[in-house]
């Protein structure tokens, strides 16, 4: 199985050169209050210092076409990932300004609507991936905790009904990254905080680390 791995919250070209290093597939930088919260024009400055083969997601949360548009434009990123509740067209409008190349992702947070939403975004031929997370009352992202694997696992992750590829995000980190693997058998893992020394600052052994028991896990399954 070759897993997609992705270190979010990006904040710096230091810690994205890191997870290029490490053998991070992409990372993210996070366009919404947060944070981890960067600027077009930060971003401008370290995309093109990056590996090419490396992706560069940003991150939106209600964000309009015009303003995912003039950023992903700026900031040369290869694909977005949107939160929250966005216009059915959304997908479909940056496949056609950037192409069928251009990795769209949705999120859906893990709770007792997530089947309901996974399967409408299932139906979509615009979205390349679901990214399943948890939420807080405070935050919909980066929030260090973890969903119900047991009850996601059948459910929206190893369901019959889904059709395209999951992501398991939300409390990951280099401890449990091995067991989330095993039990939800995702496409790919994302991790914010628990690779972070600080937030938009991250640890170079705790990516490290990530990066090197997911890929384990991951030839394991």
């Amino acid at each position: 199985m070759n897993l997609w791995i992705k270190i979010c919250g990006t904040a710096s070209l230091k810690d994205a050169l890191l997870a290029a290093d490490a053998g991070a597939d992409a990372v993210g930088f996070v366009f919404a209050p947060s944070p981890r919260r960067v600027t077009a024009n930060m971003v401008a400055t370290i995309a093109p210092q990056m590996p090419e083969q490396v992706e560069k997601v940003g991150v939106f949360v209600d964000a309009t076409l015009d303003e995912i548009g003039t950023i992903a434009h700026a900031c040369r990123l290869t694909g977005v990932q949107l939160h929250s509740e966005c216009n059915a067209e959304l997908p479909a409008r940056l496949k056609q300004d950037f192409g069928s190349d251009f990795r769209v992702l949705r999120v859906v947070h893990f709770s007792e609507d997530a089947v309901r939403q996974t399967i409408a975004i299932d139906g979509d031929p615009n979205v390349d991936a679901i990214l399943i997370d948890s939420r807080t009352a405070g935050a919909i992202g980066g929030t260090g905790v973890a969903f119900d694997w047991n009850a996601a696992r059948a459910s929206v992750f190893q369901s019959g009904q889904a059709r395209k590829p999951r992501i398991a995000a939300g409390g990951l980190n280099p401890a449990n990254v091995s067991d989330a693997i095993a039990m939800l058998r995702p496409w790919g893992v994302d991790v914010v905080s628990g690779v972070e020394a600080a937030p938009g600052r991250k640890d170079p052994d705790k990516v490290r680390t990530f990066i090197a028991n997911a890929r384990a896990a991951s030839r394991n399954l």
